[in-house]
């Protein structure tokens, strides 16, 4: 064990850190993310546990012996009485420790635990929620090892278990109704409910004050979940949430005030790619316009050039994640570039996992389309290469209408016949499961946008996950992103959202909205987000036909934009990664488990009463060069004059506006001993 000695008192303690965590979406991605910068703050002192699954064990972990005594004798206690208990090395940036428990292996438990949860809770659970009840297997082995772990110490170190979500706070409540000496920390990155009310699009946040809680659970069968949920919130000594929307949902479904808001960051060393990521949009770019050569073949009658690429991903939530209204915008987007006669084609992607059967085979076609294509160009242009090379070993100049013989002429009239078709290119790159009941694709056909040749707006729905081993689009999501122009997330409902984060530090310009975590996030440290490339759809005080316009208006001021504008702007956009970068962010962390401990070790532990720490020095200007904000740029023809982005082009200067961006951003929070007679920031404690 570590020992970590604060000289104020001269009183010695281990600190630990516990998280768990299933693995599901975002909060992996914390999870997983945040590693890195709390294993340097705690060294071998933090270490995470969570559910045991082979074959994530087999490629995920190094399985290795724990350095610590204390947590070896805990282990050996559990595996003595029939429960099997894993630990190693998580192979990821930072190598944490993990702590696996297979759940199979004490399911015998089952009701007895069940039993001694409701002794606690009075909350019964149903014996067909499995998810329910694995929480509470879970839980129980969680409360059991800490219990352990807690008597094997005679200095009574001091521990902070750090829960996520409700399927780990069983054992949050277990560790208090037990009474054990461990500082709670339980954090909340969507409420239960809250996530089911949205979905049944109900105009969640103007009714926050007026839902029957416990009627509403009721009627949707998470009466029990729900209950789970609001008990770990009210035993944890601190209470966080990931974004100010998240807490004022918590306030009103949870009936608590977060202690701490603490926003969700990234491992921006992984996405870091200097001046270099402009490079990887144009080569990732190329490699979505081979793809796009094949869905149109026959109809691509639209520059490539001029072709700008739109996406929207995540999981297939219509209404949450906003696809409904960004279909509506697409729509009306379409029309103002057709009236406008605008050069410009927009290809949309949708990348949301859906049911399907397989490839739809007019869409592979299409691929084989192009590389017949593409190996009749080169065995041609070959042929070609050796005529004119010998010609002119000769000192000819050769007669190009003879340098084609009659067999090439016919290659490739039989090449461009076999790009003829008589059906729109296809809507979607799969054959769907149940297609007649498909939101997106019931709406495309509401609308009308099937890919015709006068629509200006394309649309491909991918309802699989991109893979760089796909017969079609052989890209990765992170290269698949790079190589796009706009992300676009008009969520309803979205805690943090980590798309639009993502393209910000891919250096990809992205809309998202002032109900979403990030986006509230965005707002509070960036005076104009949209110089930034960050544009926000007012969502929460406007009507969705207001907001609809308003997002129409951001694509469609964005299509106005000249290629050095779109370069400008991610320049702009990849600078505010420093904001998302865990070194910073995690400071909100560092203080929830500080106020933990104070609030359970008061003897120990002493903060001063002072709000949660703020991120000074974010607040990156407005730039005082081009491109500002459609809202603001509005030309009064689809075409800006060349005078003007000549002007445009001398006002920015990127080191001079880079270096200032810099000086905006403040150094990273960090804690150390005080030197003599220095005063103690605030979110520094003593023991």
């Amino acid at each position: 064990m570590e020992i970590v000695s604060r000289e104020q008192k001269a009183i010695t303690g281990a600190w630990r850190q516990l998280q768990q965590t299933f693995q599901m979406g975002g909060i992996y991605t914390v999870i997983q993310t945040k590693a890195k910068i709390t294993a340097d703050e705690w060294g071998e002192n933090y270490f995470l546990i969570g559910p045991y699954f082979e074959h994530n064990v087999k490629t995920q972990v190094e399985v290795c012996e724990p350095p610590n005594p204390a947590i070896k004798k805990a282990m050996d206690t559990m595996k003595s009485q029939g429960c099997q208990v894993f630990f190693g090395r998580w192979l990821i940036e930072g190598s944490p420790y993990v702590l696996l428990f297979d759940i199979g292996s004490a399911a015998w438990n089952l009701d007895r635990w069940k039993g001694e949860f409701w002794d606690a809770t009075n909350i019964g659970i149903p014996f067909h929620d499995r998810e329910a009840n694995d929480a509470v297997i879970f839980g129980s082995l969680t409360a059991w090892f800490l219990k352990e772990l807690s008597c094997q110490f005679d200095d009574k170190p001091n521990v902070v278990a750090h829960f996520h979500e409700w399927q780990a706070g069983v054992g949050l409540i277990l560790s208090r109704s037990q009474k054990l000496p461990v500082a709670t920390i339980f954090t909340t990155h969507a409420t239960l409910l809250g996530r089911y009310l949205c979905a049944a699009n109900i105009d969640f946040y103007n009714n926050l004050d007026q839902f029957d809680i416990d009627k509403e659970a009721g009627e949707r069968q998470i009466y029990h979940r729900y209950c789970m949920e609001r008990a770990s919130v009210h035993c944890a000594h601190v209470f966080t949430t990931v974004s100010q929307i998240t807490a004022i949902e918590a306030e009103h479904m949870l009936k608590r005030n977060p202690d701490v808001v603490t926003p969700n960051g990234l491992n921006i060393k992984k996405f870091s790619a200097m001046h270099e990521f402009q490079n990887l949009h144009s080569m990732y770019k190329a490699r979505i316009q081979e793809f796009i050569r094949g869905h149109f073949y026959g109809h691509l009658d639209f520059s490539l050039e001029n072709t700008l690429f739109f996406f929207i991903a995540g999981r297939y939530e219509f209404s949450n994640k906003g696809a409904d209204m960004f279909l509506e915008a697409l729509s009306r987007l379409n029309f103002l570039l057709r009236v406008h006669k605008s050069d410009v084609t927009v290809v949309v992607f949708f990348i949301m996992p859906a049911k399907t059967n397989n490839f739809n085979v007019e869409t592979l076609k299409g691929q084989a389309v192009r590389k017949q294509l593409w190996d009749t160009a080169q065995s041609v242009k070959e042929k070609f290469g050796k005529k004119l090379y010998n010609a002119l070993l000769k000192g000819e100049i050769p007669d190009l209408s003879k340098i084609l013989d009659r067999d090439d002429i016919t290659i490739m009239k039989r090449a461009i016949f076999s790009t003829q078709r008589h059906c729109l290119p296809p809507v979607t790159t799969h054959n769907m499961i149940d297609d007649g009941n498909d939101p997106i694709l019931n709406t495309i056909r509401r609308i009308g946008l099937f890919n015709n040749r006068t629509d200006r707006v394309k649309v491909i729905v991918h309802p699989e996950f991109l893979s760089s081993t796909s017969p079609l689009l052989p890209l990765d999501y992170e290269e698949f992103v790079r190589g796009c122009h706009l992300g676009v997330f008009p969520s309803y409902y979205e805690p943090w959202g980590y798309t639009p984060a993502e393209c910000t530090v891919m250096g990809i310009p992205s809309v998202t909205t002032n109900l979403s975590g990030f986006g509230c996030f965005m707002q509070e440290h960036v005076a104009d987000p949209a110089a930034y490339g960050i544009y926000i759809v007012d969502r929460r005080f406007r009507s969705p036909d207001e907001s609809c316009n308003q997002l129409t208006q951001f694509l469609y001021g964005f299509c106005q934009q000249s290629r050095r504008q779109r370069i400008i702007q991610r320049n702009r956009t990849e600078r505010l990664s420093d904001l998302l970068d865990w070194r910073y962010l995690g400071r909100y962390y560092m203080h929830a488990r500080h106020l933990a401990l104070s609030r359970t070790f008061p003897d120990k532990f002493e903060m001063e009463p002072c709000a949660p720490p703020k991120t000074e020095g974010f607040r990156f200007p407005r730039p005082s060069s081009v491109p500002p904000s459609p809202s603001v740029s509005q030309h009064s023809s689809p075409h800006q004059s060349e005078g003007e982005d000549e002007d445009e082009d001398e006002r920015y200067d990127e080191d001079e506006e880079a270096e200032r961006d810099r000086q905006n951003i403040k150094s990273p929070f960090s804690l150390g001993v005080l030197p003599q007679g220095k005063k103690k920031q605030h979110g520094e404690f003593r023991n």
